[in-house]
């Protein structure tokens, strides 16, 4: 973000999210409309699908039910049960790109339902094609190279459990060390990219440019301002871990209804459109590149977006007083 005659913004965490409150309040219940409700919450499902647990894992922890599982396989011929395995793991690829592509796509519906004060979704989906589908390519090319270098990360340790067993209980302490340093990169690794994908959608959304260019733009941001990202990415993570208590919550209160695909995000809808007015509300305080609301404010918007980001003062000397205003000439 370029600095003008030395003065820059001042980036707060506090009151954007504040204001976030108050634009959630104003799109979902003033007034209170279930069909744009539902039709946010399934922009909202679109833009997180994949993202978050919606199901629940059924454990074998029985010794016959495996037994049993494993007698089922055994009697399956070699080329049939290999054959299956392959159409499965096909199939499950298949579905990953499907929602990744959804994703993407949803990714701008719903920040065009949060920026607009409106649900809608056939506009959207086509107003933001190319921007959608770049999000997507690049999206797909950043998890393969993700996953390339997980795996050359985990080396180190991945060629003693290959070598056996004895290897292992010789270099126990070289073992341990090599897991907890691979988990603690790629944790760090996940939430870099994260928040950068948190901030390239709403970039893109603004400046109608490609996703390689949105990143850049991001990378050059975070570079030129890393204590207040560092401080919104910390306090993302507090919201993260909230939401995950509420969606529990939720869950248990609604006897496992809200774990259900798209219900439970209509039911967490205002948690959800929070988040996203959060961190538009914190992008739009680094200028109007970044403000999703540049071009157009929805009219009932502006008691809560009309105020400028407050600019600190300028420097002012002790020893030089402000000098007089003129006197008028004398008639």
């Amino acid at each position: 973000m370029p600095r003008m005659n030395g003065s820059e913004p001042r980036i707060e965490i506090f009151r954007p999210f504040g204001e976030a409150f108050e634009l959630m309040k104003k799109i979902l219940f003033q007034p209170f409309d279930l069909k744009k409700w539902l039709v946010i919450g399934f922009a909202a499902w679109l833009a997180n699908l994949g993202g978050g647990g919606g199901g629940f894992n059924y454990r074998y922890n029985r010794r016959e039910e495996m037994q049993k599982v494993n007698e089922a396989l055994s009697q399956i011929p070699h080329s049939i049960l290999v054959t299956g395995i392959c159409v499965l793991i096909c199939f499950v690829l298949v579905l990953i790109v499907l929602f990744a592509w959804l994703r993407a796509r949803g990714c701008f519906m719903f920040i065009d339902c949060i920026a607009k004060n409106r649900g809608a979704i056939a506009e959207p989906w086509r107003d933001f094609r190319k921007q959608g589908n770049s999000y997507f390519l690049f999206s797909l090319l950043i998890g393969f190279a993700f996953l390339i270098f997980a795996a050359l990360l985990s080396l180190p340790f991945m060629l003693p459990i290959i070598r056996g067993v004895t290897f292992l209980h010789i270099h126990d302490v070289y073992l341990i060390s090599t897991i907890v340093a691979w988990a603690f990169v790629v944790i760090l690794l996940v939430l870099a990219l994260s928040l950068i994908a948190n901030f390239m959608v709403p970039v893109m959304y603004r400046q109608q440019c490609r996703a390689s260019k949105a990143f850049g733009i991001v990378v050059r941001l975070i570079a030129a301002y890393p204590g207040e990202i560092l401080l919104y990415g910390l306090f993302l993570i507090v919201l993260a871990l909230a939401t995950a208590i509420v969606a529990c919550v939720a869950a248990c209160a609604t006897c496992c209804i809200a774990a259900i695909p798209y219900i439970g995000t209509v039911i967490l809808l205002p948690v959800f459109a929070l988040l996203r007015s959060f961190s538009l509300l914190f992008l739009r305080q680094f200028g109007s590149d970044y403000d999703v609301w540049a071009t157009f404010m929805p009219p009932e918007f502006l008691p809560i977006l009309s105020s400028e980001t407050p600019m600190p003062p300028p420097p002012t000397s002790s020893l030089n007083p402000p000098a007089e205003p003129p006197s008028s000439p004398a008639a």
